[in-house]
């Protein structure tokens, strides 16, 4: 089985948001190296699970990977460039 087209690329963690309200989850503010700069950041529910299934959260200043992942029928192919 092929793998699905996908992107990753750099970032890292320049935020940790907590919420007004105790029922809403903190959020985690990623800036995207590689993206235009109105694009660089992003929120995310700060809940990631380790390798044991154990729920972790990642810490400001911590460098991660974004990867950008579709499906075959959402890609079409890229022209040469000259």
């Amino acid at each position: 089985m092929s793998e699905k087209p996908h992107v990753t690329v750099p970032g890292k963690v320049e935020k940790i948001i907590q919420s007004p309200d105790p029922k809403e989850p903190e959020k985690a503010q990623i800036n995207i190296e590689k993206a235009d700069p109105l694009y660089q950041e992003v929120r995310i529910e700060n809940t990631l699970t380790d390798k044991e299934g154990k729920e972790v959260k990642l810490k400001k200043g911590a460098k991660v990977a974004v990867t950008i992942e579709t499906t075959d029928s959402g890609v079409v192919p890229k022209p040469p460039t000259e």
